[in-house]
């Protein structure tokens, strides 16, 4: 299906990120992968030695899940989208070494105000956590794209596809504040682009809502086993795994599709229920 294509997985952060297994799926269907995580970058100003060792550890996961899972020769990066001038010396970089992409996948989200499993009440979240997370979970969305698009690296008929949850629509069961405000400002650029993309030069973008899912890094910050276990059996079909989101993008990045402003449900049926 992907003979001759590449597309961008971001976020990928270690083994069991569902970016993980949607760039499995996308090799499996004969395309090829971008992969980028997160890292220090020249771009970096003043780190504390905290903030280095944190970025140092999560590029050190990064590229050793990368290397297990899809192999030492594919293709890695590192990606700030806090960071303007990283992520336009990336698109740059990929426009010289003649990388033309045909879709990318954003998997990227941030909020420092879950902690422990702790949800911090909207009240209390302060502007620059707010800022922080709507910067990471939303709007790099739409820098992402703008500078991909700059340097004529994302081709004419491509897709983007962006992870969502139920949560950016409904106040759910296992609470989330502030990172339901930026996923639902996610999901209305995903349609805006949709438009705006789609009208320029045929790319369509579309979000997916996707189950609980513990197995990566993110789930575990926010999720306990109850509440897997009570969307699990709230859900018709039973909780969706990470395969089910992998196909779901492979196949809305297929080419010549005329699906796009969608936000799609690949939750075994969670989104329908009260």
């Amino acid at each position: 299906m992907f003979n001759g294509q590449t597309f961008l997985i971001t976020g990928i952060a270690d083994e069991n990120s569902l970016a993980m297994y949607v760039a499995k799926q996308v090799k499996a269907n004969g395309g090829n992968v971008i992969c980028t995580g997160l890292g220090v970058t020249q771009f970096h100003k003043g780190l504390s030695e905290k903030a280095k060792a944190f970025l140092d550890k999560n590029h050190d996961d990064f590229i050793e899940a990368v290397n297990n899972g899809l192999g030492s020769d594919t293709v890695t990066e590192v990606l700030d989208v806090t960071l303007d001038e990283n992520i336009e010396d990336f698109a740059r970089s990929l426009k010289e070494k003649g990388i033309k992409l045909n879709g990318f996948l954003h998997a990227i989200a941030m909020d420092k105000t879950i902690r422990g499993k702790e949800v911090k009440p909207l009240l209390e979240v302060t502007k620059n956590e707010f800022c922080d997370t709507m910067e990471v979970s939303a709007y790099s969305l739409i820098r992402l794209s703008y500078y991909l698009l700059k340097y004529e690296v994302l081709q004419p008929g491509s897709s983007i596809c962006s992870l969502s949850y139920i949560a950016a629509q409904k106040v759910t069961f296992h609470p989330y504040r502030n990172i339901s405000i930026a996923k639902a400002a996610l999901e209305r650029i995903t349609i805006e682009l949709a438009d705006e993309l789609g009208r320029k030069n045929g790319t369509r973008v579309n979000a997916i809502r996707f189950s609980p899912y513990m197995g990566s890094k993110a789930g575990n910050a926010t999720l306990t086993q109850q509440d897997y276990d009570t969307s699990n059996k709230i859900s018709p079909l039973g909780n969706a795994g990470p395969q089910d989101l992998a196909a779901e993008v492979v196949h809305l990045f297929r080419p010549g599709s005329k699906i796009t402003g969608e936000i799609r449900h690949v939750d075994g049926g969670y989104n329908i229920m009260g």
